[in-house]
């Protein structure tokens, strides 16, 4: 095999905020004499060089051909070494051909996204070919183009010329007709697609593309194929004539469609995301206009659109733009809650939920303090319910309970997922029998399995469901008046499509959050999850570190191997427990899995091997091996991703038994959807329990793909990675920390005040929008800020057990009339639950406060939705008990670790903190204790440092001595209490009683360190 890499010059950096582009072109075609074509002549230029075409016996040279950065022959096992050089190869293949209409061969043309650089994209390219094409048996003549066009942008693709013959040992064979299916083509164009995406991430580029046609986008535009300046070139020789004009014509079309309707092209920027910033806009438009004139037309055109919406800036700075159609399906979607929200019907006796409890009592199952909260939300009689929960905390045992109380009274109980593997999840958990939204949609539209007033419609993992879907989803719940209940988790993977709908609903009508992590055998695992889920990775990975469960090596291969060691020391030594190995991209799960399986074969667990065509290529299947199902059939009841061990395999039939324990058996010519099951991806695992867990780390992983990752397990995970990933662990927790949440076009408003962006554009969404985000104000600094004092447990303020029970004296529910006096332990879960709403309002306060302040902590501005969360969480809070936002803060700003702790699920410090706060501030004498205690420390600490000779950071204390002795001005109460305690404040007993105490503490300051700031107070000496 041999391999020319050529180097170009790439475009100037003055282009690149344009040419930075994530384009989708993939195209295949067959160059077939019955056109007038030579494999010699197209595989001469392609690869910019010379060859001699036997056939017509004269030489086809482009050798001044520019563009050119790598060219390379692959071949499949077993083909003859003679065919890696390319005259060679192509000429065989002309030979071998006789017919004079015959095809000779297949090109495949891909473009590569400009974000990555020409190493990247070759390595890219190389990766596909070798798995999708050299694999099945095919030679690829590969050549990787990177021009440079007149307007100064780089247009990077690849050109690959397959052969259409089984090839072995003494050269060419029959035609494989396989190789013709049209259903093979549509699936290489997803496989680009998704290999394409997961590379971007791995690399931490922000573009994303995507395989469909664009009417199957719902795009309005004509697709477009990829034509380089060095093909432009070749018009007068007669080749690429007829392929260039297409493509120019078609951008020019393009250009013009949107033009005449901006809102084309916002409704394609928007099919991805709910909003976009102006680079997004230009890479967008350059991708559909032809030339520069065109372009800026393009450009004024969509700008000026009334169709396109200013949202504002962002949490980096940057402008960001949505359309009206995203602002009006978000518009429909919050009337569609709304509705379903203030919805009632689906009240349950309080018998019928005893009796739920009971019949999961006597079964085994004991629902939580938070379970059994939920249960009560989500049966009421609204008929809108929504529960968070993190990963492992027992929702489906939740719903399975919820599931037997509905079908009780009646109802009919249906579940959805977006991913065929999360309802499988579903269903396997609870027992309601559960699709994918996709296929319940179609069968509405079809007219079937509609909606009624009698049906419960529970939605799992809903934090991956788009905007626009759940928007059609409940506008037909709320017109079928059904009850819907949302189940997921925010903070794991992300909405594929655009919006975060899931959590824009929670945190504009609230829900029940369960935060008790039950998967997880051992306390420190559940504590390391619940870091995963509140943004604290750094805090998991120690902790799995310091039970070497984490594992470094010098290389990403050499991980992969260790990996691979520990699962099988672990597989022979619990063999009964059930195991997943998970990875970011299906490049290292393919590898993966092959490893796994070498593992077994030489342990001797694996049957005879069978050969067996797959739609990924060519793989080998044994008696023993795992294997997981790629396409939801209904009929053999698998969806995308479930999992099973092959019992019986013969080239043309499989016998499985899935894990959730079915037999499932078909014919390999039927059912190809499927490959080896030992390693799957993290996108896969989501909703998936295990009883350990290996994870390979690479860099496409964030702080959503990490929490997945790491909380399958019930007893253990090992995390491996290479240094030349991630240099030190630093930079590990670094990269699962990253947060790249999706947004709603209503996380932001306008900085003017009082006409919100919509409202200027003649769209009414009324005052909901007006209030959106509000800025956090910031609060005068008090007193004593930054002061990290232990509060003396005096009689009058020790947080008595009836102080503490003092909170919730308005929570208790008064019952209603005739109803039955409650004295079971279900009744008292619901007054409890009652009760735990104040420590609930705490945790998501603290919650919000968390995210704003990890925000800051990376220098940027909080997100408008991090805003409106804090602001809501307040809100909610001081609907509680009014000034409890005021507490919660003093007491965050005297522990600041009490923040974390309360947003990791743990608020009763919190809430004890914080009605402490209350006590003092509506009991003067415990102000004055607080006082007396902090200007104490404050004037042993100006001792200190004025003993140790550090003058300046004396003065800093007398300036905080000052501000403590300016509030006592503001508070004429604690002024009056604290005239008593002269003394306790180095004040003589004989001072002059007739004169403030606020003056004569600030005189008390020694002159040189208060000089200036009595000024300030208008103190003299």
């Amino acid at each position: 095999m041999r391999a020319r890499l050529y180097v170009v010059p790439t475009c100037s950096l003055k282009c690149r905020w344009i040419a930075v582009m994530a384009i989708y072109h993939f195209s295949v075609k067959v160059i077939s004499r019955a056109a007038g074509r030579s494999a010699v002549a197209a595989a001469a230029y392609r690869s910019a060089d010379r060859l001699h075409d036997e056939r017509l016996d004269r030489d086809h040279d482009f050798s001044n051909k520019s563009g050119v950065v790598y060219s390379e022959v692959l071949l499949p096992e077993g083909a003859p070494e003679r065919l890696s050089d390319r005259a060679t190869l192509w000429n065989e293949v002309e030979a071998t051909e006789k017919r004079k209409d015959a095809q000779l061969s297949r090109e495949v043309e891909f473009a590569i996204p400009r974000e990555m650089t020409q190493q990247q994209g070759i390595e890219l390219a190389r990766d596909f070919v070798s798995q999708e094409f050299v694999e099945r048996g095919m030679i690829a003549d590969l050549n990787v183009h990177w021009d440079i066009g007149a307007d100064g942008l780089a247009k990077p693709h690849a050109h690959v010329m397959l052969t259409m013959r089984e090839v072995g040992e003494d050269g060419f064979g029959a035609k494989v007709r396989d190789w013709n299916r049209t259903e093979l083509v549509e699936q290489w164009r997803e496989r680009w697609a998704d290999q394409v995406n997961r590379r971007l991430a791995e690399l931490d580029i922000d573009a994303r593309i995507d395989h469909r046609s664009l009417e199957a986008q719902g795009i309005a535009l004509e697709p477009q194929d990829k034509i380089g300046p060095a093909a432009s070139r070749m018009g007068e020789r007669g080749l690429e004539v007829e392929r260039i004009e297409d493509h120019r014509a078609v951008a020019q079309r393009n250009g013009e469609r949107i033009i005449a309707e901006p809102r084309v092209a916002l409704d394609a920027i928007t099919h991805h995301q709910a909003t976009f910033t102006q680079r997004d806009m230009a890479m967008f438009v350059h991708r559909h206009s032809d030339g520069k004139d065109q372009f800026d037309a393009v450009m004024s055109a969509v700008k000026a659109s009334p169709d396109m919406i200013a949202l504002g800036k962002d949490g980096r700075g940057e402008d960001r733009f949505t359309s009206r159609e995203m602002i009006e399906t978000e518009q429909r979607l919050d009337r569609a809650v709304e509705r379903l929200s203030d919805g009632r019907g689906f009240g349950l006796p309080a018998a019928s939920l005893q009796s739920g409890l009971d019949a999961a009592g006597s079964g085994g199952l004991v629902l939580g303090k938070e379970q059994r909260a939920a249960l009560v939300h989500i049966t009421d009689e609204r008929r809108l319910a929504i529960v968070v929960g993190y990963a492992g905390t027992g929702k489906s045992a939740m719903l399975g309970v919820a599931r037997d109380i509905w079908e009780s009274a009646d109802l009919n109980v249906r579940g959805a997922a977006l991913s065929g593997i999360a309802a499988e999840g579903l269903e396997n958990g609870s027992g309601i029998a559960s699709r994918t939204i996709a296929s319940m949609e179609h069968g509405w539209a079809q007219g079937r399995d509609l909606l009624t007033a009698r049906d419960v419609l529970v939605i799992d993992e809903a934090g991956m469901v788009g905007t626009r879907q759940m928007e059609r989803v409940l506008g037909h719940a709320a017109d079928a008046g059904a009850k819907v209940v949302l189940v997921g988790d925010p903070q794991q993977l992300q909405a594929i499509e655009a919006g975060a709908a899931f959590r824009a609903i929670h945190e504009r009508h609230g829900g029940v959050e369960i935060t008790e992590v039950r998967r997880q055998h051992e306390g420190w695992q559940q504590e390391a999850t619940r870091h995963l889920a509140t943004g604290r990775a750094g805090e998991a990975i120690g902790a799995y570190s310091d039970r070497e469960m984490l594992h470094a090596a010098d290389t990403r291969e050499a991980a992969r191997d260790h990996l691979i060691e520990r699962w099988d020391r672990d597989r022979q030594a619990n063999p009964d427990a059930s195991r997943i190995i998970l990875t970011h991209t299906n490049a290292e799960v393919r590898e993966l899995n092959e490893a796994a399986r070498g593992a077994l074969r030489a342990s001797g667990d694996l049957g005879d091997n069978v050969r067996i065509k797959t739609e990924r290529g060519e793989r080998d299947f044994a008696a023993g091996d795992r294997i997981m199902f790629l396409r939801n059939e209904r009929s053999l009841e698998v969806k995308n991703g479930t999992l099973g061990t092959v019992e019986r395999v013969s080239e043309q039939r499989m016998a499985v038994r899935t894990d959730n324990g079915r037999n499932v058996a078909f014919d390999v010519k039927d059912y190809r959807d499927f490959d080896h099951g030992y390693a799957a991806t993290i996108h896969k695992a989501q909703g998936m329990t295990v009883d350990r867990t290996h994870v390979l780390a690479t860099p496409g992983m964030d702080r959503h793909s990490a929490y997945v990752a790491l909380s399958r397990h019930r007893d253990g995970v090992a995390l491996h990675y290479g240094r030349d990933d991630f240099k030190d662990r630093g930079k590990l927790v670094s990269t699962l920390s990253r947060d790249r949440p999706k947004d709603m076009a209503q996380d932001y408003a306008k900085a003017d005040p009082e006409r919100t962006f919509a409202e200027r554009r003649g769209i009414s969404f009324g005052e909901r929008v007006a209030g959106i985000v509000k800025a956090v104000p910031e609060k005068a600094r008090g007193m004593f800020d930054g002061l990290r004092l232990a509060i003396g447990r005096t009689e009058r303020g020790a947080a008595a057990p009836e102080r503490e029970r003092s909170i919730f004296a308005d929570f208790r529910p008064a019952r209603r009339p005739h109803e039955p006096e409650r004295s079971n332990q279900f009744a008292r879960d619901q007054q409890s639950m009652r009760a735990g709403g104040v420590r609930g309002a705490v945790e998501r306060y603290a919650k919000a406060l968390d995210a704003v302040q990890q925000t800051r902590a990376q220098g940027l501005d909080p997100m408008p939705h991090q805003r409106t969360a804090l602001d809501r969480a307040k809100e909610s809070l001081d609907a509680i008990r009014p000034n409890a936002s005021t507490d919660l803060g003093a007491a965050f700003k005297r522990q600041p670790e009490l923040v974390r702790e309360a947003a990791g699920g743990r608020g009763q410090s919190a809430l004890q903190a914080m009605q402490l706060e209350a006590e003092i501030r509506i009991d003067p004498f415990q102000r004055a204790d607080r006082f007396v205690e902090g200007w104490q420390q404050l004037q042993r600490q100006r001792e200190e440092l004025v003993r140790d000779g550090d003058l300046r950071g004396a003065k800093r204390v007398a300036q905080s001595m000052a501000g403590m002795a300016k509030s006592l001005a503001r508070d004429a109460q604690l002024e009056s209490v604290l005239d008593g305690r002269s003394r306790e404040l180095g004040l003589e007993i004989s001072r002059d009683m007739a004169r403030s105490l606020s003056r004569d503490l600030a005189n008390s300051i020694p002159s040189d360190q208060i000089r200036d700031l009595g000024r300030d107070m208008g103190i003299g000496h």
